[in-house]
């Protein structure tokens, strides 16, 4: 089964990525009191297995063709769900602010470059390397204002492990994103996320069984939190990272999530009233130019 997209969805496909991908720190914030990390993240694969078990059964999505296949979908699952989603939600619940983690993970797009040199022989242009530096600025703009962080409380108040896993899952899924485009290119964009869940799920549910007391409380917030993370992201906006991921350049689509943490920004705003002065507008403008820079069309 391959997805057929036509010109205009897949025009607007970056776009809704970025919506639906940046929501995630939004419901996040809604449903992590009500469940530890390992724990909510062990229901959102549970569940996602389940839907996308029968969307592949409708669709007659077609397997791997081989185990090889089947094992790169998985080793992607575990960087780029269970190590990534893990790390930050652990960070988070050791302490370590949101808005810093997000400070952390914005240097994705700089580490995917770097990684698609070494890895698909993707060479970056002068130009994209300027676009993404142009939107690492922006990003601290825009959470620099959000996040006045003083340099010599930093670690006060969270363990100093949440840096570490925050790397950590900087390095995840910068690493899976490319570890897919290179290694599972032709596998059923379906089947493929299946099983990276799959992998991710038996992860988690061995760090919740072994230091988590996976005591859920089912408050209406975390099943709305908990919905919205199966459907929208975990199906719908992980799906559209891997068909991106096969029709552009690594380092284009890993300019996108310099966009994220200025939706968070506005979303905030507009949600909870969080003030957005004129250093964050400089960010945010900052980063368009940067992306924008970075994903324009070459001449060949």
């Amino acid at each position: 089964m391959s997805l057929s997209l036509n010109s205009a969805f897949v025009r607007l496909m970056p776009w809704i990525f970025v919506w639906v991908w940046s929501t995630g720190f939004l419901v996040a914030k809604l449903g992590r009191p009500y469940a530890e990390p390992f724990t909510l993240l062990s229901y959102r694969f549970a569940l996602a297995l389940i839907a996308l078990w029968v969307i592949t059964k409708l669709m007659n999505s077609h397997w791997p063709s081989n185990w090889r296949l089947a094992v790169h979908c998985m080793v992607v699952g575990l960087l780029l769900h269970g190590v990534y989603l893990g790390g930050i939600f652990k960070a988070i619940s050791l302490g370590m602010p949101a808005g810093l983690s997000a400070m952390v993970i914005g240097l994705q797009p700089l580490t995917m470059a770097l990684f698609a040199g070494l890895m698909l022989d993707e060479r970056v242009s002068k130009r994209q390397w300027l676009g993404l530096v142009m939107g690492l600025a922006g990003l601290y703009f825009v959470l620099g204002e959000q996040f006045a962080i003083d340099a010599s409380t930093i670690f006060d108040g969270f363990s100093g492990w949440a840096p570490v896993l925050v790397g950590t899952a900087l390095l995840g899924i910068s690493f899976g994103t490319l570890y897919q485009k290179k290694y599972c290119h032709g596998v059923d964009h379906l089947t493929s996320i299946w099983l990276q869940y799959a992998a991710a799920l038996v992860f988690s549910l061995i760090i919740a069984f072994a230091f988590e007391t996976r005591v859920v409380d089912w408050q209406w917030q975390f099943v709305v939190s908990l919905s919205w993370q199966v459907l929208a992201l975990s199906i719908g906006a992980v799906l559209l990272l891997m068909i991106m991921m096969r029709q552009g350049a690594a380092t284009k689509v890993g300019s996108l999530f310099y966009l994220v943490p200025p939706a968070v920004a506005i979303q905030a705003w507009f949600l909870f009233g969080e003030a957005m002065g004129p250093q964050g507008l400089v960010g945010i403008a900052l980063i368009a130019a940067g992306v924008a820079q970075a994903m324009w069309p070459s001449r060949n």
